[in-house]
């Protein structure tokens, strides 16, 4: 449900087009879809290609053509457009420059200096962790104006969001109640050395521009929440309600990857598994079957209860596999 009643229901999926999409990946596309179409809501994909060196044209294209195999669509889209483009990041520079200019304004910003090799150092210092690493000791929150214009003479800075001292709290639709630190973190990130806009600041901006109200994504994500918060309540912005779901892992207890076989989407379609089959089983994992059968995506739309996803990892073994197939 998302937090404001008075605007329909307006969820995304938004994968990176770095790597070709799995079924881990599907899983968490299905769901979101589900949710809002089961709330008839509006459904957007965006391209999350910020990482030009790790994103490749041929894979966005793949990723649409695998979603569109799977029997998912959306109403707005890089290939369909919409009121609230663009909708492939690479084209939204100028949203994210807006929004860092905003921040540096208020002062919530400041430059870092530190190279790889002292953050590595600082990592074996006993400090908080996140998906992204160990948190940042503050080495140059406390720079001078003159000191931080000495060291740029020599080294472009990334820019650091002062992050406060308070706790974050919220409610994860899967999840549940979600209590944070928001210290334990670290100052993060928003724009690198090199001048590339961070995920968390651009996913903020994105979400936001699109009035997306209802975010339903891979439990990997979920401790990105309170620096999204953060970033959220510094600009002046609604933050959207969250629910993470939790991740396929392999029998190794590792997330789900190459090396535990052929889980692409590609590598099920050279199969000849049909999609609808895939969409059972995906269906099975998720609870909301009794055992895999063929479903089209439409099919799963009145069988689809956030209440009965499960909230724990998910071991894909040898044997769940097999129903995918056999």
């Amino acid at each position: 449900m998302s937090q404001n009643n008075k605007r329909p229901m307006r969820g995304r999926f938004a994968p990176t087009p770095s790597g070709e999409l799995h079924i881990g990946n599907a899983w968490a596309a299905l769901l979101s879809w589900l949710q809002v179409r089961s709330s008839s809501g509006i459904f957007v994909l965006r391209m999350e290609d910020i990482d030009t060196q790790r994103s490749r044209p041929h894979l966005a294209r793949q990723i649409l053509d695998d979603l569109y195999w799977l029997g998912l669509d959306w109403d707005e889209g890089p290939d369909v457009g919409g009121p609230f483009g663009p909708y492939t990041q690479s084209e939204c520079l100028e949203y994210y420059m807006e929004a860092l200019n905003q921040l540096g304004g208020m002062g919530c910003l400041y430059p870092c200096f530190c190279s790889r090799a002292d953050l590595m150092a600082a990592a074996r210092a006993p400090h908080g962790l996140s998906s992204e690493g160990p948190a940042y000791p503050g080495t140059c929150r406390n720079l001078t104006a003159e000191e931080a214009a000495r060291k740029s003479l020599d080294k472009q800075p990334s820019l650091r969001f002062k992050v406060p001292h308070e706790i974050i709290s919220f409610q994860d639709g899967v999840a549940g109640l979600q209590v944070f630190d928001a210290a334990a973190g670290g100052d993060f990130i928003v724009r690198r050395a090199d001048g590339m806009i961070s995920y968390q600041l651009a996913v903020v901006v994105d979400d936001h521009r699109m009035q997306i109200t209802d975010i339903l994504r891979g439990a990997d994500l979920l401790d990105s929440v309170p620096r999204q918060l953060m970033l959220y309540k510094a600009l002046g912005m609604e933050a959207p309600s969250f629910a993470h779901v939790p991740l396929f892992m392999g029998p190794d207890g590792k997330r789900l990857a190459k090396r535990h076989g052929g889980t692409s989407l590609a590598a099920i379609r050279e199969t000849g598994t049909a999609p609808e089959r895939l969409l059972g089983w995906l269906m099975w994992v998720a609870g909301l079957i009794g055992k895999p059968e063929p479903l089209s995506a439409y099919d799963c739309i009145p069988l689809f209860q956030m209440d009965k996803l499960p909230a724990m990892p998910i071991i894909i073994t040898d044997e769940i596999l097999s129903r995918l197939h056999g």
